[in-house]
């Protein structure tokens, strides 16, 4: 609280250890000389010499008096300097540096870097793919990933309330990010659950997916082991592990026309996956920052298990030579580079909010530039190490067969990890410990990014709703947790496959690609790249270079504009196993990917008409950053008042 009033100063010792008392709640009391000295300096009328505004204009009597003792003289006017602390709650930051650290990375690599990437690579050819990704990583995904831990870090505040430090205008932004976040949320848990079911399955002595005597096996089921030499496999051979009869149960859905009931089973392995999810970050970051110490490096180990056990299983080269080989012609081909920045971007993650809030409980002066080139570097050989594991046994796969690995790597997505990698561990000895540790790995894979997903939105709405949500932050994710569950409910239906596939390709690439882009204009257009660098040298001592100047200003728009023009261009083709979806769906699609962006234009037509002033004005304050009162390392204001 401001003290404004005088003070009466007491000389008796009793009278004065409570008024010291009671200044120590409010700040802190400054010498006489140390007053006498700040006036001295102060550099005009009204102003203390941290150039904070006084809370009363000093008169010329106390000016005259300044230098006096005036300690010595009853009843006289004696100036008092009050440091004071603001009242608001401090702001949480991280446990310890790789707390921060493993969220970071935990986040980045996700499952797409295990079924994604490898896909991606040898599609693209091979070890060639590899020279497009280096480019669009170091010109594109890095430069995006530090500038937005830069500006999380700096300003300490989550993707909503950040813009009015910024640009005022882009607000609508931060809410779009939010309702993006939502849909991932509805989907992205399903896989989860999915990986759930398998886990249980895995837990006896023969593997449910091992043989055709399940009822859910079709006619063309084709039992074989790695020791069953009288089985050949023809191109009408279905494996055991093309289960999606039992788990998703797609055959009892025509599409998504007609979705059907809501698997139970399904429902209750997601309803456990939001509870870890609740009671990992419900306390914030004090406590998912405990948690990705197992949920973060545990794919690590399991990982190396598999790359092992891979590279000792007979064919492994062949998938290996297959993964690497390279095919320069490919590099001509406009599709490659597609798919090397759309890889990169959605490997690293900007835009999605979460980078933002992380960095924005970190301390002012800690090294973003250090943190982005470390956790992005992990996150792109996380990616290249995960083409081994996969490839290894798709190796192995194709010599069990007899075929060509191009044949036995035709699945892509998550069929390449529940259908072909799910087979080749049911053929290995030891196949029910290989089961559970790869199906937790991708259960620790999910969990990270839920938590950094879900962290976005709270820390934005906090920041947002301070007032009203601060201290009710355990009800509130509560809430959101639940809407995600009763949102997630239509991915748990017979078609709830079609509806994933809906919202992986519409709900979110283009959209959040199209937010990324008009962030990085208003960082570097509006704000200014010349503002942007001098915040980052006030935390970190020295200033982005030229590369990165260039790289946020063209490089990186330019980057984002590719993506975007190649996929309104050449829209895919969306296709689920043998279901191909129609022209209506592909409305469907656009017209959530767009219930999303159209945040942005709306809030700026908002933000004009509520804007006091002629059209000019409000279009100059619309654009025109608000002071930020937390933007630096220190949060104390200075008053000084008159004492008697």
């Amino acid at each position: 609280m401001e003290m404004k009033q005088p003070m009466m100063m007491n000389r008796e010792d009793g009278g004065e250890q409570e008024k010291e008392q009671e200044s120590q709640e409010n700040g802190r009391l400054v010498a006489d000389s140390v007053a006498e000295k700040g006036q001295k300096s102060c550099s005009g009328p009204g102003q203390v010499s941290n150039g904070y505004p006084s809370t009363s204009p000093q008169s010329p009597r106390e000016g005259a008096g300044a230098g006096t003792d005036r300690g010595s003289t009853p009843g006289a006017f004696r100036t008092l300097v009050v440091q004071q602390t603001s009242l608001d709650p401090p702001r949480e930051t991280w446990s310890k540096k790789m707390d921060f650290l493993l969220s970071v990375i935990g986040y980045a690599v996700d499952l797409g870097n295990v079924w994604r990437f490898p896909y991606i690579c040898y599609q693209n050819g091979g070890g060639a793919f590899l020279l497009p990704y280096m480019l669009m990583a170091v010109f594109g995904g890095v430069p995006l990933f530090y500038m937005e831990l830069a500006l999380g870090q700096f300003h300490r505040s989550g993707c909503i309330s950040i813009w009015k430090h910024i640009c005022p205008i882009f607000k609508g932004i931060g809410f779009a990010i939010c309702i993006i976040a939502l849909y991932i949320a509805f989907y992205y848990n399903t896989i989860m659950a999915w990986a759930l079911y398998y886990l249980l399955s895995s837990f006896r002595a023969t593997l449910p997916w091992t043989t055709c005597n399940n009822k859910w096996n079709t006619p063309n089921c084709t039992h074989y082991l790695s020791t069953d030499l009288n089985v050949s496999w023809t191109d009408n051979s279905i494996s055991p592990c093309k289960s999606r009869r039992q788990v998703l149960q797609v055959h009892l859905s025509p599409g998504l026309h007609q979705l059907g009931w809501v698997s139970w089973q399904l429902a209750l392995c997601l309803l456990f996956i939001f509870t870890v999810v609740y009671f990992s970050i419900w306390k914030g970051v004090k406590t998912s920052g405990k948690v990705v110490w197992v949920t973060a490096t545990f794919p690590y180990l399991v990982l190396l298990i598999l790359l092992i056990r891979g590279a000792t299983l007979p064919g492994a080269w062949r998938g290996v030579v297959f993964y690497l080989k390279p095919d320069w012609r490919k590099l001509l081909t406009t599709s490659v580079w597609l798919d090397a920045a759309a890889q990169i971007f959605f490997s690293l993650g900007p835009g999605f909010g979460v980078l933002l809030a992380f960095a924005s409980y970190n301390p002012f002066h800690n090294n973003c530039y250090k943190d982005a080139l470390v956790t992005s570097s992990v996150n792109c050989l996380t990616s290249f190490l995960s083409g081994f594991v996969i490839f290894t046994v798709l190796g192995y796969m194709a010599e069990m067969r007899q075929q060509g690995v191009e044949t036995v790597a035709k699945d892509a997505g998550p069929s390449l990890l529940f259908i072909i990698y799910a087979e080749a561990i049911a053929n290995m000895p030891a196949a029910t410990f290989f089961a559970i540790i790869f199906f937790l790995m991708i259960i620790m894979l999910g969990l990270d990014s839920t938590f950094a997903g879900l962290e976005g939105v709270i820390t934005a709405m906090l920041d947002e709703f301070p007032h009203l949500l601060a201290r009710r932050r355990e009800w509130f994710v509560l809430g959101l947790v639940c809407v995600c569950y009763l949102g997630a409910l239509s991915t748990l239906t017979y078609g709830g496959a079609f509806v994933v596939k809906l919202f992986e390709e519409y709900a979110t690439g283009p959209a959040v690609i199209t937010v990324v882009f008009l962030e990085v204009i208003a960082v570097s257009w509006f704000y200014g790249t010349t503002r942007f660098c001098n915040d980052v040298q006030l935390m970190l001592g020295f200033a982005p270079g030229v590369f990165w100047r260039v790289c946020w200003v063209a490089i990186c728009p330019c980057f984002l504009l590719f993506i975007i023009g190649s996929f309104l261009a050449f829209p895919p083709e969306v296709r689920l196993f043998d279901y191909l979806y129609p022209f209506w769906t592909t409305v469907l699609g656009y017209c959530i990917g767009v219930s999303s962006f159209i945040c942005v234009p709306s809030y700026m037509v908002y933000h004009l008409v509520t804007t006091k002033g002629t059209f000019k004005q409000r279009l100059l304050k619309s654009i025109t950053p608000e002071a930020s009162g937390s933007s630096g390392p220190q949060r104390d204001t200075t008053v000084i008042t008159n004492a008697v």
